[in-house]
Parts: structure tokens; sequence; C-alpha cells
């Protein structure tokens, strides 16, 4: 996003934090009605233009929202909408984006609440893994030709039960509603949500054999110091894998420039 649609955003997402700060907000419901609207919006090209128009005053941009949603969601999702068409955004499509991006937030605020956000991050990661390792899966997720009707049906089978609530909400919508995304990148944009929730980076850690609670515990200290601020452990197991260990953070994995930092993180692992 540029300049205007990011501090748009940055506002809205202010303003959903306050929200949510609230006990009395169901923030799981907050995420339906703001997904409802995401489908709206990006099914109605000529509705989210005018509410992006710069011709057109924010007031009444946010009018016009209110009358539209009125009586379909509740109270909390018409005033976060109404507030994000007052904002100047760079082009259309950045306003359905991050009202996409609010209910998942909202999802992952209601998961939090539970004291489920640690799960549903390692859902999300092991479900990742999991169509990674199975090409008829993946192809049946990610088929044109199927219907999201029938890939939620799937995805409900696959996770029904076996997962928690929010990873599934948030799964069937990413796979049912992709918006021009690959699976791959829609799962990777949620786990980095998921983290932010806590304030925490997320460091994906493939092993030769798997950690002990000890290691992970004195990985992701270790990890915490070298970055300063609090990890989150996706773990992987891959025999393969050369000198035992090897993590990656975003776009860094950690060797080169910062192997003696990951020699100390080893040692202290080590104890």
């Amino acid at each position: 996003m540029n300049g205007a649609s990011r501090e748009a955003l940055a506002a809205a997402r202010e303003r959903l934090d306050a929200l949510t700060d609230s006990t009395s907000v169901d923030a799981a419901k907050l995420a339906e009605d703001l997904a409802g609207v995401t489908a709206l919006l990006h099914r109605e090209v000529s509705l989210r233009r005018v509410l992006t128009d710069p011709a057109q005053a924010g007031e009444a941009r946010a009018e016009l929202a209110g009358r539209l949603l009125r009586g379909q969601v509740g109270g909390e999702a018409v005033d976060l909408v109404s507030g994000m068409v007052r904002s100047r955004w760079s082009q259309s499509r950045d306003l359905v984006d991050s009202v996409e991006e609010l209910a998942n937030i909202a999802d992952l605020t209601a998961a939090q609440r539970n004291g489920d956000l640690d799960d549903v991050e390692d859902e999300m990661f092991r479900f990742g893994r999991i169509v990674a390792s199975d090409p008829e899966l993946r192809a049946a997720l990610t088929s044109r030709t199927a219907t999201p009707a029938a890939k939620g049906e799937l995805l409900r089978s696959l996770l029904g039960g076996k997962a928690r609530p929010a990873t599934e909400r948030v799964i069937v919508r990413l796979v049912t509603q992709p918006r021009g995304r690959s699976l791959e990148e829609g799962l990777d944009s949620l786990s980095k949500l998921a983290a932010e929730r806590r304030d925490r980076m997320v460091a994906i850690v493939t092993s030769a054999v798997p950690l002990s609670d000890r290691q992970k515990q004195r990985l992701g200290a270790a990890l915490a110091k070298i970055y300063g601020r609090q990890m989150h452990l996706n773990l992987d197991v891959d025999p393969e894998v050369l000198g035992g260990v090897t993590v990656r953070v975003g776009d860094e994995v950690v060797n080169g420039t910062i192997a003696e930092r990951l020699d100390e993180a080893t040692r202290r692992m080590a104890g």
C-alpha cells in the first residue's frame, strides 16, 4: 500500500484495538461482519470506487456506507467501516484488503481472549505444511472450478473438531475468498498478524530431530535477545537438515553474517 492507504489502515487498526479492548464486544461476531463487508466490496467494484472517491467528501462517503450496512451488520462493524471510508485511500482495492485484515485481526483477538492464540498459530502453520506435502489436497483447495461451498465443506471435514474455531474461520475465509492471492501468501499473512497480536516475530525452525521443551525455550530466549522482540517458534522436522537446525525469521536465514549468533543460540540450547 502507498502512503495514504497505509495511514488509513493504521488508523483503522487503532480504532479496532480500542473497540476490542472492551470485553463487551463480541470479537468473533465483529470478524464475521467485517468478512461480510469484505465480500460485498470485493464483489461490487463500483461501490468501493464510490466509497474511496477523493472527489466526494469523507462524511458523505461515511453516510453512504452507514445507510448500506446498517441493519445488515452490527453497529461496531458499521462504525469501523464508516470511519475507514472517511479516510483517503490510494486505490479502491486497498480498502477491501484493509477491511479483510481487520476481520482477521478481530478473529485472532477472539482467540487471544480465549487463551487459544498460540494454538491457532501452530494450527495454521501445521495446516500449511500438510497442504504443501499433499499436491492433491492443494489442487482441490485452489481449484478455480470448485465452488466456495465445496471448498468450505472440504475444509470443515479436515478441521472441524480438530482445530480451534478461529483457525477454522480464518482458513475457510482464505480458501473460499482468495481474492487473487496464493494459499501460501495468505497463510503467511495470517501468521504475521497472529504474531503481531503479542508483538512477536515468527521464527520458522527446521531441525533434524524434534526439539525438547528445554531446547525450544532456550532457542526462543536466544532469538528474542538477538532480535529484541518476543519470538514465536513454528517447528518443522526434516532429517536432511544440515547442521541439525536452521532458523528463518522473515526473509533472513540465520547463517552467514549472523552465524556467530546462531552458534551462541546452539550453545545455549546444549546447556
